[in-house]
């Protein structure tokens, strides 16, 4: 049977199974996405999806409203990655704050690669030149599914 990358303890925290090269993936990412964050890159779409795609000044007032709220909730789960990438065990809110940062760069870089159901149809090429990419967004939604799992084992 597989070990999983993250696991719930009996005493509620949760066991991070995780090589050091992937720990230091899961360093790195959370700078990059810190940088698009800084301004307006297309590829943030699927984080701030318009409110009113048919009024234009409706939606522009929402942003105002809660974007640099949301902007700021992303960013602290991103620090939380970072500065927990490297530990054993994880509690429930730095969890939470992992499950937060995954989602964010997998929505980023799946909109970066034009990720669709078709996809992953069929086996990638490795000589695809975002078959590094395509690898790592599949790495990222395996990781945040092992996340899923962990968190909803604690529930009754």
């Amino acid at each position: 049977m597989e070990r999983r990358r993250i696991a719930r303890e009996p005493a509620g925290t949760y066991r991070l199974r995780l090589p050091a090269e992937e720990r230091a993936v899961l360093r790195s990412l959370p700078g990059q996405l810190r940088e698009l964050l800084q301004g307006d890159d297309p590829s943030l779409v699927r984080l701030f999806p318009p409110a009113y795609a048919d009024d234009p000044d409706a939606d522009a007032e929402y942003g105002d409203l809660v974007r640099r709220e949301l902007r700021a909730d992303r960013l602290a789960a991103l620090r939380v990655v970072e500065e927990t990438a490297g530990l054993e065990r994880l509690d429930e809110r730095q969890l939470g704050s992992w499950l937060d940062a995954l989602e964010s760069l997998r929505l980023v870089l799946g909109t970066q690669l034009g990720v669709t159901e078709e996809t992953y149809a069929s086996e990638p090429d490795p000589a695809d030149p975002a078959a590094a990419a395509l690898a790592l967004y599949g790495y990222l939604s395996f990781l945040q599914e092992e996340t899923v799992e962990a968190l909803s084992a604690g529930l009754p």
